[in-house]
């Protein structure tokens, strides 16, 4: 018999995250909460544990003892077995990033500079009153620079800033109004941090039971049920267990869920990939894969009809472990769990499971605070105007708050939650749909809660400013293969992604595994996903989240992800031979590597006699010994063993004449435009080329 890691914490009275602990303490290996442990083993854990039960701490009501929150800060390493994710706004917006941040900006450019902070571009006269000076002084000043301004005209922070430092000046750029308010948002009070319900979406390939198997969930487990069941589809759903809350994310599909993560969020705490046990792994299974992975979430596959007969689970899990998802069963660290959407089977497990990893990520937020969240999806009513389902990530949600998403902003008028009921307030992890925005917000948007209206469309007025101006711009904000090298050059990019999509395996292989040789240690390749079929809408979005190139081999692009890659910026290539494809890509990554120059010797000629000429200088009498000089050539001042010169020769001559070439056996004279020439130096004319580096 055997009993698994988490039903032995139940018995102790402990966290399964303090077991796991105490288990590799003991020696004893496991990987996780859903291990099995002998008899044996669990007798010596129950004697070495069971003389002190302790209370588990996360299921008290009240007071809380604060020992695992000490617990936590001094183990933040995650469990074998188990991925773990830090709550996202301590994580990323912890106060001692943001004081990290606020020493760097304070730091001057110059020890002597006194800062100034101004708004950019600033006005020449308003300039000038800051410096203390006379406009017309400035606009002296300006013009020995060669920028030509009026007593009007704005300054950029570049000129600015140099004419500023002139005067003993630095200049620092104001913070906008949307920077201080996001300033606010981001400071994230560790004490006052308290456990949320874990946020999951579902994904998988078509006709596998997503939906099904969310409606069972909704139908069954809800702890209140009511007359009329679920009346409201707003893609976001709260479902309440004895254990706890989990709030469910259901998206149209992984190009929502991948739509959403271009534009900066991350709603999902956990993926829950389903999987029929009849068909197995799919195309769209394999994309949603991708999708999840590229937003390092944990997996949770979920194998659903296993009601049917002549079906074979471990066949599955082969297919999975074949995609690097091997199941903790199989030794590996993916949890699988069969599930039936039509008889219920497996789905108390399933949602435990669910609660058990919640824990594991430690996921927490203040409810106490101005609400910040994530727009999960937006529509336009006939009845009611622009609707937007938000879910709140920090903060608490009210009625009659203003808020800004996006480009839209609005004042909450009512709040419906996910069963068409009015609610006043939402808190961290809820879904609610609100109406009252100016517009409809794109998927994805983050929305800020704001003092008042007035705030909140002054800073949308400026986004849409902004928004205006980058439609203007000419290019593309997105990577191409023609701008890789600049942007390599510039430090912005370190590897080059690439979506492949081709009409048949056996190519996409091929293809795959061509590319795949091209990686260097300087400038590495990466295929971050490829599929048999058409260039679809959820390629473009994965491409335009990772900043990666699509290539697509003897197959078309539907038309709506060729309207989408308009308006996203993606590079979309389209090739019907293999070897155009990878030497594209080849040339495209040797374009990224930095070029070597050679030297070729052309000429040496050794100084007799060092004059003076006015209005030349200093001009060496030579005796061309080998090869030529040419008059524009590159050369080396040599004495003894040392180079004491480099450079262009100002001026070569045979007697009073200028002449192009002096060639080997004749006598010359060359200027260096040095004075530093002696008898007895050579001086070595060299051609420099730039050559293109190739990859090996």
């Amino acid at each position: 018999m055997t009993i698994r890691v988490h039903k032995l914490a139940k018995e102790l009275g402990i966290s399964s995250k303090e077991l796991i602990e105490k288990l590799h303490k003991l020696k004893v290996d496991v990987k996780g909460h859903m291990s099995a442990l002998d008899d044996d083993t669990a007798a010596l854990v129950k004697g070495e544990l069971g003389a002190k039960p302790k209370p588990r701490p996360l299921e008290t009501k009240g007071g809380t003892k604060a020992k695992p929150k000490k617990r936590a800060k001094r183990s933040p390493e995650p469990v074998e077995g188990r991925a773990k994710r830090s709550p996202e706004p301590v994580e990323k917006q912890s106060p001692e990033l943001v004081e990290g941040e606020e020493i760097v900006e304070e730091e001057p450019p110059k020890k002597d500079l006194k800062i100034l902070k101004v708004d950019f571009p600033i006005a020449v006269k308003d300039l000038a009153v800051k410096l203390q000076i006379k406009p017309n002084e400035l606009i002296k000043r300006l013009l020995g620079k060669k920028i030509l301004v009026t007593i009007n005209q704005g300054l950029n922070e570049e000129n600015a800033g140099s004419i500023a430092e002139e005067f003993g000046y630095g200049l620092k750029r104001l913070p906008s109004k949307e920077e201080l308010l996001v300033a606010d948002h981001d400071i994230v009070d560790a004490s006052k941090l308290k456990p949320r319900a874990p946020i999951v979406t579902f994904m998988g390939h078509v006709d596998h039971g997503k939906t099904s198997l969310l409606d069972m969930i909704r139908k069954t487990k809800v702890v209140d049920k009511e007359a009329g069941g679920i009346t409201q589809h707003i893609g976001a759903y709260e479902v309440a267990l004895k254990k706890g809350k989990v709030t469910f994310l259901d998206t149209p599909g992984h190009a929502a869920f991948t739509a959403m993560r271009a534009r900066g969020a991350n709603a999902t705490d956990v993926v829950v990939l389903v999987v029929a046990a009849d068909d197995g792994i799919m195309p769209q299974t394999i994309e949603a894969i991708d999708h999840a992975k590229a937003a390092n979430v944990p997996i949770v596959v979920a194998i659903n009809k296993i009601d049917k007969q002549n079906i074979n689970i471990d066949k599955v899990k082969k297919q999975l472990a074949g995609i690097d998802l091997n199941p903790e069963d199989w030794g590996g660290k993916t949890i699988t769990i069969g599930v039936s959407a039509k008889t219920g089977q497996g789905i108390d497990d399933l949602l435990e499971l669910l609660i058990l990893e919640a824990e594991m990520l430690e996921l927490k937020a203040d409810p106490d605070r101005p609400a910040t969240g994530i727009v999960v999806e937006a529509e336009l009513s006939k009845g009611k105007g622009p609707v937007a389902t938000v879910l709140v990530s920090q903060g608490t949600l009210n009625i009659g708050d203003a808020i800004m998403a996006g480009l839209n902003y609005g004042k909450v008028k009512a709040m419906f939650d996910d069963k068409g009921h009015r609610v006043d307030s939402a808190g961290p992890a809820k879904p609610v749909e609100i109406l009252g925005l100016s517009g409809v917000p794109f998927a994805g948007e983050k929305f800020y809660v704001v003092k008042d209206e007035k705030e909140a469309r002054d800073i949308v007025i400026v986004r849409r400013m902004e928004a205006d101006k980058k439609k203007l711009e000419a290019g593309s904000q997105k990577i191409t293969l023609e701008d890789l090298y600049n942007k390599i050059q510039a430090g912005e990019f370190k590897e080059l992604k690439i979506i492949l999509k081709a009409d048949v395996q056996g190519s996409l292989e091929a293809i795959k595994d061509s590319l795949l040789k091209l990686s260097t240690d300087e400038v590495r390749l990466s295929v971050i996903h490829g599929q048999v079929g058409n260039v679809n809408e959820s390629d473009v979005m994965l491409a335009s989240a990772s900043n990666a190139v699509i290539l697509g081999f003897h197959v078309a692009m539907t038309p709506n992800a060729k309207a989408l890659a308009k308006q996203e910026g993606v590079d979309v290539r389209s090739y019907n031979i293999i070897y155009e494809a990878v030497n594209d890509v080849k040339a495209a990554m040797e374009g990224m590597l930095e070029p070597v120059t050679e030297e070729t010797f052309l000429g040496r000629a050794d100084v007799k006699q060092v004059f003076k000429v006015s209005k030349v200088g200093i001009v060496a009498g030579c005796y061309v010994s080998k090869g030529s000089i040419p008059r524009n050539a590159v050369c080396k001042l040599i004495r003894g063993k040392d180079i004491v010169f480099k450079g262009k020769i100002s001026s070569l001559k045979h007697v009073k004449d200028d002449i192009k070439e002096a060639r080997e056996g004749f006598e010359c004279g060359i200027s260096l435009g040095i004075k530093d020439i002696k008898k007895g130096d050579a001086i070595e004319a060299i051609e420099i080329r730039t050559v293109a580096r190739r990859l090996k």
